[in-house]
């Protein structure tokens, strides 16, 4: 092994949804690939435990410890990982957590997620890892809330941070950018085409909208609205998503079934890793709405989602927000509802064309040994 990588971040407080533990996945297996022992720290604090059917209930009989323990297990993690339930730790105790932070390499700590002075203190360097471009750099700017403070190197998956055009602040912040990383070894190419173009995302998401400097930058709702037409537009092609909506906004769902949306229960398609994989493998294609943030600034921001339909051979139609991934056959990019219907057109007649080049711009552009392996180069870890 070359050494040691410790990743922070908030796993186990979403047990529903799957693709939120791909992300983390990808970086921890990834390193792992490269060489390098990891250990993942996450954290529940009390209230946070809920049972199969929602409820709360107690942390050591909650389903976010189960299916954070199952992931660890299933994955090969069993023995790389740290959970601090209200004080009660599984895996690595925390005296074995100081340890292995004071002898790691780094401490990559996802959106600032781990906020214990101790540990973060006893890092030999801390790097931020920024998965939401543009929201905790308004909030910054804003005086709201510095979730940077206290670490020594900042990475993005904004790729066009610092460049001109982009509208998120760089907060006097050095700004290290990099495409987010698939294993393509755990998605991999599907050669019987699937039943539909789908998405599967937030219809508002955690986040609420942010005032900066005269403008509001709203959320996925914002630009969803915009193209929620697009079936009715094309007839004739399947349309899905998998989206977290509340039932309060009638007039988003009426509107979506009106337009043609085929609905499915999240949970029930993506509510762990291996569901949420099967349900991207087994779609035709992606259409990739992204937050209104992210298109208005031009962040460079790219779907973590939409690399695994890429990985899978699934195309993707993407909304442009900036992101740096070659645009042509396998991923299409759109602004307008004009331009999504001709993605729609050309994706379904040229669909084998379109499926093999979404595996090799996967291959060539997010593999995670590339990825990483650049990375690690830019942070100058050997």
């Amino acid at each position: 092994m070359k050494g040691r990588i410790v990743i922070a971040g908030s796993l186990a407080q979403r047990p529903l949804h799957g693709g939120h533990a791909w992300v983390f996945l990808q970086y921890l297996l990834g390193f792992q690939k490269l060489g390098w022992s990891v250990l993942f720290i996450d954290e529940l604090g009390d209230g946070m435990g809920v049972s199969e059917n929602g409820r709360p209930c107690a942390l050591v009989d909650s389903l976010n410890v189960r299916r954070f323990v199952e992931i660890m297990e299933v994955f090969g993690l069993g023995d790389s990982y740290a959970l601090n339930a209200a004080g009660q730790w599984l895996g690595h105790d925390r005296a074995s957590v100081l340890r292995i932070v004071r002898e790691s390499a780094f401490l990559l700590n996802v959106m600032g997620f781990l906020r214990d002075e101790e540990i973060l203190a006893s890092a030999p360097r801390r790097v931020f890892l920024d998965i939401d471009p543009g929201f905790g750099q308004m909030w910054r700017a804003l005086g709201l809330s510095d979730i940077f403070a206290g670490h020594d190197d900042f990475v993005t998956i904004g790729e066009r941070i610092g460049a001109p055009g982009c509208k998120v602040p760089e907060c006097g912040l050095k700004w290290l950018t990099t495409p987010q990383p698939v294993l393509l070894e755990e998605w991999p190419l599907q050669v019987e085409p699937g039943t539909a173009f789908t998405s599967v995302a937030s219809w508002r998401g955690p986040f609420g909208p942010i005032e900066y400097e005269g403008k509001t930058y709203g959320l996925r709702v914002h630009e969803f609205r915009k193209f929620i037409d697009l079936p009715r537009r094309v007839g004739g092609v399947p349309f899905e998503v998998a989206m977290d909506i509340h039932s309060a906004e009638v007039r988003d769902l009426e509107a979506l079934q009106a337009n043609g949306w085929r609905f499915r229960e999240p949970v029930k398609v993506a509510g762990d890793p291996w569901r949420y994989r099967d349900y991207v493998q087994q779609s035709l294609a992606e259409f990739m709405v992204a937050k209104h943030l992210y298109v208005e600034t031009q962040g460079g921001w790219f779907s973590d989602r939409s690399i695994c339909y890429l990985a899978s051979g699934r195309p993707v139609l993407a909304q442009r927000t900036g992101w740096k991934a070659p645009e042509g056959c396998g991923l299409l990019g759109y602004s307008t509802i004009e331009e999504a219907a001709a993605g729609v057109a050309e994706i379904s007649g040229n669909y084998g064309a379109h499926a093999r080049a979404a595996r090799g711009l996967a291959q060539d552009y997010f593999d995670s040994g590339k990825v990483l392996g650049a990375l690690l180069r830019k942070l100058r870890v050997a």
